[in-house]
C-alpha cells in the first residue's frame, strides 16, 4: 500500500518524482505529494487530494518546482481520511525534517501523547506525522547524526514502515529506514533513486540495492551507505533488474489489465521454460531435492486473494497427482491460528509482490515451527524470496493493474510443475504420464492465444451484463477454484456483487438468493463432474436465473441449458484453470469498461497489500 519515490542527483527532481509516482499509482491513489529541497536546504512541499494528475497539474508536471533532491508519495489511506492535510510528505513546524512513509505505526497514539507532552503539536490525523516528529525529537535531543536519530526512533516504533526522510542540515541527502514494508534503492552516475517498487525507477536505472529489515541507508548522489540498527555500516551487494523498462508501459493498450491479459501466453511459456530441461522438469534452481520431496507428509499452501485461489486449484492437482495431503490457508487467518503443525511438511507461500504482509508473517511462523518453506513470487529480492528456504520465481514481469492476471497464470504453472515433479519423484505417476503432462503444459500458451482471438464475443456478452446486480459463479472440484477467481475478477473491478459457490452447496441455502435475471455462470471443465454441475445450473434456471456456461469444445449439449456459452480448447482437466480463467478475466474487464469504471485502479484497493 502507498507508493514512495525519492531522487537526488544532477537533474531537476520534481519531474522525476512525478514520473516515478505515475508508475506506482496502483499502490494508492487517494492523494499524492512531493517535497523538494534546493541546495540550501529550503523545502517546498506540494500536495493534492485525488489522483496523481491533480498534483501534476498543480506543478505543471513538476517544472515549476526547482531543486535536485526530493521525495514523493502516493497514498492509500490508513490513518486519517483522504485529504490534502493528511497527504504525505509530512514536515516538522520548523522545516527541520520532512518524510514520507509506507506502513502502519501501531503505537502512534502512545508516541503522539509523549510528543505532545514535549510541546509538539499535530496538524494531521496520520501516524506518519508522529514518526516525523519523533525523529525530530531525538535528532534535537541528542544532537547526533540523522542515523542516530532514526535509530532511536526505530526501536520505539511498533508496526511496519518504509521511511524516506530529508534533514534540513543535510541538503542533497535522503535517509531511509525499513521494517516489513518494501523499498529498493537504485544508483546511476551521480544520481540515486528510492522506490517502493521496481517500475518507478526502471526508466532510470537497473542497478539496485535491496535494503533489509531493520536497516537504514544514507542516499547521496550516486552513492548509498547502509547501516544496521546499531548504527554500524554494513555492506550490500548491487543487483541488476532484468525487467525491460517498456514492460511497465501500456504499449498501446487502453488499460494495463488488457495488456497483461494478452501477455499471459508469453509469461506462461517463460515460467514453464525456466524449469524445463530436455523435456523434463528441473527444480535445481528452486532448490528442492528429491529426498526432501519424498519425505513430505503434508503441504500447506498459504496466500491471500488471487494467490489463495491458485492454492485452491493447486490443492486438487497436487493431491490427485502426488497423493500428498494439502491444506490451503488464508495467510491472514493462518498467522493467528493456534494449531499443531506437521514438521515433515512443506509450506508454500504464494505472493506476486513477495511483500504481502500477512503472507510474510505466515512464512515466519512456519519457519519458527521448523517447517520447510518455499516462496512462489514474481519479484526478485523481495522479502518472501529472501526469507523462504527455497524460491520459485514466476516470470510474469511487472504487473501494474491492481487486478492480477498474468501473475496468477504464472503461479498456476509453478504449482503444476511442482505437482508433476513431486508425483514423479514419489512414484505416483508413470514416466509416460509424466511426459504427457509436460507436453500438455507446453500447449497452454497457444491455447490461451486461441481464447484471446475470440474476445469480441465475450465483449458483446459483457455489454449486456453491465447493469446486472448479482452474479454467482458455480462449479465443482477444480471448477470451484476457477469460480473463486472469476468471481473476484468480477467484483473487484466492476463493483457488481458476485459470489462463488461449490455448485453442490447451492441447495444448502444459497439458491434462495436466485431471482429473475440473476446471472449464474457455470464452470464445466471437469468431465467427471460435468453432469452434476449442469443439474445445479438447471435448478437455478428454473428459479429465473440467466445462465452462462463455460466449458470445453465438444460439450455442445450445454447450449440446451445455458443462455450463453463460452468454449475453451480441450486440455488435461488438471490444467483447465489456466484456460478457463481467461474468459472470466475478459468478462470482468469488459463489464468494467462498459460501466465506465477505472479498470486498473478500482476504488478502495491497492496492488501490494503491505500492511495488515
Amino acid at each position: 500500500m502507498c507508493g514512495i519515490v525519492g531522487f537526488t542527483g544532477r537533474h531537476q527532481a520534481a519531474p522525476i518524482l512525478l514520473d516515478g509516482l505515475s508508475k506506482l499509482e496502483y499502490r494508492g491513489y487517494d492523494s499524492a505529494g512531493i517535497a523538494v529541497r534546493d541546495g540550501e536546504g529550503e523545502t517546498e512541499v506540494i500536495k493534492a487530494k485525488g489522483r496523481l494528475k491533480v498534483l501534476s497539474e498543480k506543478t505543471n508536471g513538476g517544472e515549476t518546482v526547482p531543486g535536485t533532491c526530493g521525495i514523493g508519495h502516493t497514498r492509500w489511506a490508513t490513518h486519517g481520511e483522504p485529504s490534502e492535510n493528511n497527504a504525505h510528505p509530512h514536515m516538522t513546524d520548523d522545516g527541520n525534517i520532512v518524510a514520507v512513509h509506507n506502513g502502519i505505526i501501531e503505537n502512534y497514539q502512545e508516541l503522539k501523547n509523549k510528543l505532545a507532552r514535549k510541546g509538539y503539536t499535530f496538524y494531521s490525523e496520520t501516524d506518519t506525522e508522529v514518526a516525523v516528529k519523533l525523529i525530530d525529537y531525538y535528532y534535537k535531543k541528542y544532537e547526533g547524526t540523522p542515523v542516530d536519530a532514526i535509530t532511536h526512533s526505530m526501536v520505539r516504533i511498533r508496526g511496519s514502515y518504509a521511511l524516506a526522510i530529508m534533514f534540513k542540515d543535510y541538503p542533497g541527502e535522503i535517509y531511509v529506514a525499513r521494517k516489513d514494508s518494501p523499498m529498493i534503492l537504485g544508483v546511476a552516475e551521480d544520481e540515486s533513486f528510492i522506490a517502493s517498487d521496481v517500475p518507478a525507477i526502471l526508466k532510470y536505472t537497473r542497478n539496485v540495492y535491496y535494503i533489509g529489515n531493520l536497516e537504514m541507508a544514507r542516499v547521496k548522489k550516486g552513492e548509498v551507505t547502509f547501516y544496521n540498527l546499531d548504527g554500524d555500516e554494513i555492506e550490500k551487494e548491487l543487483k541488476t533488474i532484468e525487467w525491460d523498462a517498456e514492460a511497465a508501459e501500456k504499449a498501446g493498450y487502453e488499460h494495463f489489465m488488457m495488456k497483461e491479459i494478452h501477455e499471459q501466453p508469453k509469461a506462461v511459456l517463460d515460467t514453464l521454460n525456466s524449469v524445463l530441461e530436455d523435456g523434463k522438469i528441473d527444480l535445481s534452481e528452486v532448490g528442492l531435492e528429491e529426498e526432501s520431496i519424498r519425505n513430505i507428509q503434508q503441504i500447506y499452501i498459504i496466500a491471500c486473494g488471487s494467490a489463495y485461489h491458485v492454492g485452491m486449484a493447486a490443492q486438487y492437482v497436487i493431491e490427485d497427482l502426488a497423493q500428498i495431503p494439502v491444506r490451503v490457508e488464508l495467510a491472514s487467518e493462518f498467522r493467528y491460528r493456534k494449531m499443531a503443525l506437521n514438521t515433515n511438511s512443506l509450506a508454500v507461500i504464494i505472493s506476486q509482490s513477495g511483500e504481502t504482509a500477512d503472507s510474510l508473517a505466515a512464512l515466519r511462523k512456519c519457519k519458527e515451527n521448523g517447517i520447510h518453506t518455499l516462496g512462489i513470487v514474481n519479484v526478485v529480492g523481495s522479502s518472501i524470496a529472501r526469507e523462504a528456504d527455497n524460491v520459485f520465481y514466476t516470470l510474469a514481469g511487472p504487473e501494474i493493474s491492481v487486478a492480477t492476471t498474468k501473475a496468477y497464470s504464472t503461479q498456476l504453472i509453478a504449482a503444476y510443475t511442482l505437482a508433476i515433479q513431486f508425483a514423479m519423484v514419489r512414484g505416483t505417476i508413470t514416466e509416460e504420464a509424466y511426459s504427457n503432462y509436460i507436453s500438455e503444459l507446453q500447449t497452454l500458451p497457444d491455447k490461451i492465444c486461441k481464447i484471446l482471438e475470440d474476445k469480441e464475443r465475450i465483449q458483446w456478452f459483457a455489454s449486456k451484463q453491465a447493469n446486472v446486480k448479482d452474479a454467482f459463479f458455480v462449479g465443482r472440484g477444480i471448477d470451484y477454484a476457477i469460480s473463486l477467481e472469476g468471481s473476484l475478477k468480477m467484483k473487484e473491478i466492476s463493483y457488481i456483487h458476485s459470489e462463488a459457490y461449490a455448485a453442490g452447496e447451492l441447495k444448502h441455502g444459497t439458491i434462495s438468493l436466485i431471482e429473475d435475471g440473476t446471472l449464474v455462470i457455470g464452470v464445466l471443465t471437469q468431465p467427471d463432474l460435468y453432469e452434476k454441475t449442469v443439474s445445479n445450473m438447471v435448478e437455478c434456471k428454473s428459479r429465473g436465473a440467466y445462465l452462462m456456461g463455460l466449458t470445453t469444445f465438444g460439450n455442445y449439449n450445454i447450449e440446451d441449458t445455458a443462455d450463453f456459452t463460452v468454449y475453451i480448447p480441450k486440455t488435461d482437466p488438471h490444467f483447465a484453470t489456466s484456460l478457463a480463467v481467461i474468459p472470466l478475466q475478459l468478462l470482468g474487464y469488459y463489464v468494467s469498461v462498459a460501466k465506465g469504471l477505472d479498470v486498473d485502479k478500482p476504488r478502495n484497493l491497492a496492488k501490494s497489500v503491505t500492511v495488515e
